[in-house]
């Protein structure tokens, strides 16, 4: 065997064993809840991963994209929200989460920080979200509107239709296997409701990004009527039983 031929053998050799490690590597990030190879004998069972890893893009993925869209949207003014709100609501957590939590609009405590979910019905989703084992770090949380509606009234049609787009460009780019979608506003934006939330709440409908949508109430419903909060706890498991995630020991 010439030197030549035996060089080049050497370079397919150390390009599969390093091609070998890349789809190893892989494997173990991209895991599905419930499809995992069996773990060797006497080896402890490898857990599904909560998180999905981050598509590929130009400006470095999913974070990048997530500050790239916030800028794009800059002190907006393409609807009358605009006009007697103090900050933006653009949403917070993990740009990489596999589940992202979408609800309607800013309330007051949330115009005042900037910040998603901070008054009391944000306070009811953090102790739901801890009942699933996550904290709010862990999830994506944003809103179908990004100003708060005066007097906390349901957004109107003409707001939705220009803010609602920034929501699915959201989606678009963390790329959520699970959409936790709180109250009919959201849910008729995401999966086309017509009708009361009861009617297609507790089971999973299918998003044009290939997210499962769990419709169910809004926290700040739940807290007008909290006898409802099991009818909430009863769909949450099930978006639990597909994240992989025990409810063990969960509070409610």
């Amino acid at each position: 065997m010439t030197d030549d031929v035996r060089e080049e053998l050497g370079g397919v050799v150390r390009g599969a064993q390093a091609l070998l490690g890349t789809l190893q590597a892989f494997g173990l990030r991209e895991a599905s809840p419930g499809v995992l190879a069996a773990p060797a004998s006497g080896a402890a069972p490898v857990q599904p991963a909560l998180f999905a890893p981050a598509a590929p893009g130009p400006e470095g993925g999913p974070e990048a994209g997530l500050q790239a869209l916030r800028q794009e949207l800059g002190e907006c003014t393409r609807c009358k929200l605009h006009r007697k709100r103090r900050h933006i609501v653009f949403g917070e957590g993990d740009a990489r989460a596999r589940l992202l939590v979408a609800g309607e609009g800013p309330g007051a405590d949330e115009d005042r920080s900037g910040r998603p979910f901070v008054g009391e019905a944000g306070q009811l989703l953090e102790r739901i979200l801890a009942a699933m084992g996550l904290g709010r770090e862990r999830v994506y949380i944003c809103n179908v509107v990004k100003c708060r509606p005066p007097s906390n009234r349901q957004p109107e049609e003409d707001e939705v239709a220009t803010c609602a787009p920034f929501l699915e460009r959201q989606i678009e780019i963390i790329r959520p296997s699970h959409i936790l979608c709180l109250g009919a506003t959201a849910a008729r934006r995401l999966i086309g409701l017509e009708g009361p939330l009861g009617k297609v709440r507790g089971r999973f409908h299918d998003h044009p990004s290939g997210a499962r949508v769990m419709p169910t109430y809004h926290p700040a419903y739940l807290l007008r009527n909290p006898l409802d909060k099991k009818l909430v706890w009863d769909d949450v498991k099930q978006v639990m039983a597909e994240l992989g995630l025990s409810a063990e020991g969960a509070k409610r």
